[in-house]
């Protein structure tokens, strides 16, 4: 079974605003993500440890400027947890081994896809492609990912 885990290597590989964004809990400016407007079959994992979090197959365009996903591809792999900060109470989203931040979740996402709205920056994540999958270690998952048309 693969260990996803935060190093020092994945750490020293982080840009600023990747660090920024994942270990310092900030967020990317709406609309700058380089994954916003991405629709290539894949899945998106966590940029310090790997993790599989969200597949392409849920991603839609909520109009938010952060990718947006109705649920993360395996649940056990995100942490969700009150923040209070800013004035505001909401539902912060980390990973749940590597613990960086990755944005949070709300309540108005689409309600035939079960509500939620996963609000994520892109500076917390890394895309891997549909036909990476499988020997990047995430052949598990090709399933859950829409073949290409």
């Amino acid at each position: 079974m693969t260990q996803y885990r935060k190093t020092d290597e994945a750490l020293a590989a982080l840009t600023p605003e990747e660090f920024f964004v994942t270990q310092k809990s900030g967020t990317e400016r709406p609309g700058t993500g380089k994954y916003l407007n991405n629709k290539e079959a894949g899945i998106y994992v966590d940029i310090v440890s790997g993790e599989p979090l969200f597949a392409s197959t849920d991603k839609y365009e909520s109009g938010c400027g952060w990718p947006s996903f109705t649920k993360p591809i395996e649940p056990a792999n995100v942490a969700e947890l009150r923040d209070e900060t800013h004035g505001m109470v909401r539902t912060e989203v980390r990973s749940a081994n590597g613990d960086s931040h990755l944005g949070h979740v709300f309540e108005d996402g689409p309600r035939d896809r079960g509500g939620l709205r996963y609000c994520i920056n892109s500076a917390s994540l890394r895309f891997v492609p549909r036909d990476a999958m499988e020997a990047e270690g995430y052949g598990a998952y090709l399933d859950q990912v829409e073949q290409p048309a």
